[in-house]
């Protein structure tokens, strides 16, 4: 079986347990190619990435290159470009991005289309129900192969409508959601009829994190916070809290990694209220510099407003720091209060404070004794190659290249015509 990754960007930084989901499908014996609509925006420093972008084939090419894919397929097979188009129309008028973007959505499916075809292409899967997965169905529609996706949150549910992801979920052979939560939430938002094809499938950890040795946590108060600094992580919020806590005099450092649209707002407020010994900002970080970090602090904390089910969690817990977060979204599936971390109301600034607090009375065995119980919890339910073992099941089940209503002649003609055309699909890029 031949399975195409689709993604809008890849490599992407903050997305790296996709990398890792492929390279754990591969170890497997599926044949993964990996497509992405656009290249990365952002320079690609981790070495992994940087392998993972010479295996990765982009589709957006010239303006000319891509009227000829489109004017190719509405000439061979008109009638499935007319349905395409028109459930172009159908989702285009409702959506956030408006029609015109939904057009250049079927623009490049036609480029999908020409790319599945001339790789014998079984099945195309991909990660969030956004403008990715947009293109796969439309991909489908003009009788490309059968599409799954991988639903996250919290933006897909920030606005199901205006993305159409009833429409997505009713055209795909399956949908995995990363958490109970999410498959809660996607149960809302699609008929009953549809509820048998969404599947929980976790995000995970390879080796680099299960197999680590124990690394004993630093005598240092140390707080670790991972994350793109912007609203929903709640790094505000956090700065308060630790202005209360410095107040009272106690001695602690937190760290945060990251780099976002908020970073001037955290750093006046952390200038403002005087934090300079309490908080540091360190920007990106590659996936090792991460690690180091984690692996320097006593407990990771991020205490979001909205989230899916942040990975750097299992990360954390893997390593034996135990978490620090909020009531919301699958968190509390895996992070249990007094078992593996702490959980707090969302928003609350004085129940944050209290927990830092707590973290900061409880004596180092206790929280060692956290992380433990934590890496014991990833192991066993967010494991990158038992959960990549579960995907593969999914493909195996539901994957079917369906080249709808066509001749096989008609199909072996289009694939002849496409191999010619590949080289022009995206090709490799050096780093």
């Amino acid at each position: 079986m031949k399975i195409a990754y689709l993604m809008n960007q890849h490599p992407y930084a903050s997305c790296t347990f996709i990398r890792r989901e492929i390279l754990e499908l591969e170890k497997q014996g599926i044949n993964v190619t990996r497509f992405s609509i656009r290249k990365p925006e952002l320079a690609i420093t981790d070495v992994a990435d940087q392998q993972e972008l010479q295996k990765t084939q982009f589709i957006l090419g010239s303006k000319l290159d891509l009227l000829l894919n489109v004017a190719r397929v509405f000439a061979s097979r008109p009638r499935q470009f007319l349905d395409a188009l028109r459930l172009t129309y159908k989702t285009g008028w409702k959506s956030d991005r408006g029609l015109l973007v939904n057009l250049v959505y079927l623009v490049e499916a036609c480029a999908v289309l020409r790319g599945c075809l001339a790789l014998g292409i079984d099945h195309v899967h991909a990660h969030f129900g956004t403008n990715a997965t947009a293109v796969a169905m439309l991909c489908r529609a003009l009788g490309g192969p059968s599409y799954s996706f991988t639903v996250h949150g919290p933006h897909e549910f920030d606005k199901p409508e205006a993305i159409a992801l009833a429409e997505k979920i009713r055209h795909a052979a399956f949908v995995a959601a990363i958490s109970s939560f999410t498959e809660s939430q996607l149960f809302r938002w699609c008929d009953y009829l549809q509820w048998s094809k969404i599947h929980i499938v976790h995000c995970g950890v390879d080796e680099l994190f299960l197999s680590q040795s124990f690394v004993p946590l630093p005598a240092e108060p140390r707080f670790v916070c991972v994350g793109r600094l912007g609203e929903q992580k709640g790094h505000l919020l956090l700065v308060e809290a630790v202005s209360q806590l410095a107040a009272e005099g106690l001695k602690f450092k937190v760290v945060l990694v990251g780099d976002g649209p908020l970073r001037g707002q955290i750093e006046r407020a952390i200038d403002t209220l005087k934090l300079h010994d309490h908080i540091e900002i360190t920007g990106w970080a590659t996936n090792a510099e991460v690690q180091q970090q984690i692996l320097q602090a006593q407990v990771m904390v991020l205490p979001s407003f909205a989230e899916g089910l942040p990975v750097v969690f299992m990360e954390s817990l893997a390593l034996g720091r135990p978490v620090l977060s909020t009531y919301i979204a699958g968190i509390p599936e895996l992070v249990e209060p007094g078992e593996c971390g702490w959980l707090v109301p969302s928003g609350s600034v004085s129940a944050l404070a209290a927990a830092l607090r707590q973290v900061l009375q409880t004596p180092l065995s206790e929280l060692e004794r956290l992380g433990q119980n934590g890496a014991q919890r990833v192991a066993q339910f967010h494991s990158a190659s038992l959960e990549a073992e579960r995907l593969a099941k999914l493909f195996n089940r539901y994957a079917t290249h369906s080249v709808t209503n066509e001749s096989h002649e008609k199909h072996r003609s289009d694939l002849s015509e496409s191999r010619e055309a590949a080289s022009k699909i995206p090709s490799q890029v050096s780093s």
